[in-house]
């Protein structure tokens, strides 16, 4: 089960309390996976810092290389709409999920939520697996580029080395091994306070480096026409859009929500406002510096357009701290992602009616957790395509869970009049975005099958 009574008072920090035999009943409500993983102890300062380490990641380091695709209408257009359509959706989704919890059925998961608003089928068949490819695609994607952050420590230092780029992504992955054993959501509450500070560090620095370039010598020429012919850039445009998508993309809003104490209510919205206050500061600065300073030669990760044929256009100390900023938040993005990973092994191998810290429980938590880093690092190794990887997951995740499905899921649980202005509000944000979703798809297949001829496995990619 993946539902909780909002009146119990589970998730309250009283289920390890022995002597309650209530509590010892209300344990057995739920499985392993909601019970230790999702607990709901947190507060909406919590919750902020939850949403702001999901949402605000080394991924917005790629919004310059989207806006080559876009210019510069285009590009703050995207931005925008991204920033009010999100915001406008995560509220909704959290409407929902507040409306259930008032009935007495408190969603913990997202497919629950389907489960519950579109039928059993739409949960397991579609909402589920698609929430397992995004989260877990972050964190092979994250574990990547902690790994390419790395390399470019290294060669700053050695600039001739012959350590390989899986290398590097391997040793991220030896990292991710132990912070994966964070027990729970509601534990990783003070990591994800540094990690907002992080994110704020490394997008500060990012613009500084951009506009310094930008006006030195050093700095390229810049052209901001969109290159290639009209396919080309047609493609080029859904890609990018695919490319912000997973910039704003969340897609573990209910889980996120699942660790505030009851009551819910308002919780939520407060949190999701701090979010979006680091979100516009860090997303418009990244994107307009980056591609005010390099314009079309703007690279799939910002920092790579911080040296010219190995030479350093900044201060190499500074290229140093970038990056450290950058790989310590990636960790800290990767172990929130895969908390539904988590959770989905903990309900598999774990025991609700044994305590959380029981051998019966930590052993199977340990080797479980610890194979599916195994394989994402492996995974990231041996296919170190970045940017690909981004728009793939953009387009076929990001944009369903986070654009589409909230407003589907606020039509059908609210009913709004159908004369009502939000009622064709939410109709045509899923319309919109269904169109744009299944472009962008195509759009991302075909950069793969373009690049197909670059791939190797465990490419040493720069």
């Amino acid at each position: 089960m993946g539902t909780l009574d909002p009146n119990s008072t589970m998730g309250r920090g009283v289920l390890d309390d022995p002597k309650t035999t209530q509590n010892d009943n209300q344990r057995k409500e739920l499985d392993a996976g909601a019970l230790f993983v999702l607990k709901s102890k947190g507060s909406w300062v919590h919750c902020g810092y939850h949403l702001t380490t999901s949402i605000v990641a080394p991924p917005l380091l790629s919004l310059p290389y989207a806006f080559k695709f876009l210019g510069w209408t285009g590009g703050v257009v995207c931005l925008v709409i991204g920033a009010l359509v999100t915001f406008y959706s995560y509220n909704l989704l959290s409407l929902v999920l507040e409306h259930e919890a008032l009935l007495g059925k408190r969603q913990l998961r997202f497919r629950d939520m389907a489960n519950d608003i579109l039928g059993p089928r739409w949960g397991r068949y579609f909402v589920g697996p698609i929430q397992f490819m995004v989260c877990y695609g972050a964190v092979v994607a994250c574990t990547l580029l902690g790994g390419q952050c790395m390399k470019a420590i290294y060669l700053l230092s050695n600039p001739d080395g012959s350590m390989k780029l899986y290398e590097f992504v391997i040793i991220f992955g030896c990292f991710m091994l132990i912070l994966a054993q964070m027990p729970s959501f509601h534990s990783l509450r003070h990591i994800n306070l540094v990690s907002l500070v992080l994110c704020l560090c490394y997008s500060a620095c990012a613009t500084a480096a951009s506009i310094y370039i930008g006006n030195s010598s050093k700095g390229i020429k810049k052209d901001y026409s969109v290159e290639g012919n009209s396919e080309t850039r047609l493609f080029g445009v859904f890609n990018a859009i695919a490319i912000i998508a997973t910039t704003y993309g969340n897609g573990i809003i209910p889980e996120i929500q699942a660790t505030i104490a009851p009551p819910v209510k308002g919780k939520m919205f407060k949190g999701l406002c701090v979010c979006y206050a680091v979100v516009v500061t860090t997303f418009s600065s990244v994107a307009i510096s980056g591609y005010w300073a390099f314009g079309n030669q703007a690279e799939g990760l910002v920092l790579n357009n911080f040296s010219n044929n190995g030479k350093p256009l900044v201060p190499k100390w500074f290229i140093l701290m970038t990056n450290i900023f950058t790989i310590l938040q990636l960790s800290a993005v990767a172990v929130v992602y895969l908390q539904p990973t988590n959770e989905v092994l903990e309900r598999n191998f774990g025991d609700p009616k044994s305590q959380e810290f029981s051998l019966r429980n930590v052993v199977p938590r340990i080797v479980s957790r610890s194979v599916s880093v195994v394989i994402s690092t492996t995974i990231a190794a041996m296919l170190p395509f970045f940017g690909d990887i981004n728009a793939v997951i953009g387009a076929f995740g990001f944009i369903p869970l986070d654009f589409i499905l909230p407003v589907v899921f606020y039509n059908l649980t609210f009913k709004p009049p159908k004369q009502s202005p939000i009622f064709w509000l939410n109709v045509t944000i899923a319309v919109v975005f269904s169109t744009v979703g299944v472009i962008a798809a195509v759009a991302a297949v075909r950069q793969i099958i373009l690049d197909a001829n670059t791939y190797r496995l465990f490419a040493n990619v720069d």
